[in-house]
């Protein structure tokens, strides 16, 4: 049974022509289109998440926001879902890593650290370079894609995703 849905064709209707970008769904989510097929759109992850960064989005399918705060990958909107829309919690939560934008202040040659202070994994350090404010650099292989460091950004210049074209460092 197909929920009818089609973000594309919302994304359209809205103007947005450049390339879609997927939102991001609770961690341990299945791939998009069994998500979309399957999510009976309850809400019970969203009521659940302690941190309060599931939202209701588009089309009434939860959403990641991190701008709200951090996953701390507690598995509470896994546990409370009767729809085959989540893995096992034993597996990666998801493959998403953080990335830094030019928008980052640093670019500018102004001292900020705020995301490697929010880092509990120490995936985001700090690049000296001679004569130049350190720059933050990820450690792709530390970086849980918890969205720690996304929210304390003053320039939103980090954002979590899958989507490589969005890294600078």
């Amino acid at each position: 049974m197909s929920s009818g849905f089609d973000s594309s064709r919302r994304q359209l209707f809205r103007g947005d022509i450049r390339v879609q970008r997927l939102p991001t769904r609770p961690p341990w989510s299945v791939d998009e289109s069994n998500f979309i097929q399957d999510c009976t759109r309850c809400h019970e992850c969203v009521k659940s998440c302690p941190e309060n960064i599931l939202e209701v989005g588009s089309g009434g399918f939860p959403e990641v926001n991190f701008q709200k705060g951090e996953c701390s990958f507690c598995s509470d909107c896994a546990a409370v879902c009767e729809a085959p829309v989540y893995r096992s919690v034993q597996e990666s939560p998801w493959q998403q890593t953080a990335k830094i934008g030019e928008a980052c202040v640093t670019h500018k040659q102004v001292v900020c650290r705020s995301c490697g202070e929010n880092c509990e994994p120490e995936a985001i350090q700090f690049k000296l370079v001679a004569g130049r404010v350190a720059v933050p650099e990820i450690d792709l292989d530390l970086c849980n894609g918890c969205g720690a460091c996304v929210a304390v950004c003053p320039t939103r210049a980090v954002k979590v995703s899958t989507d490589e074209s969005e890294a600078v460092h």
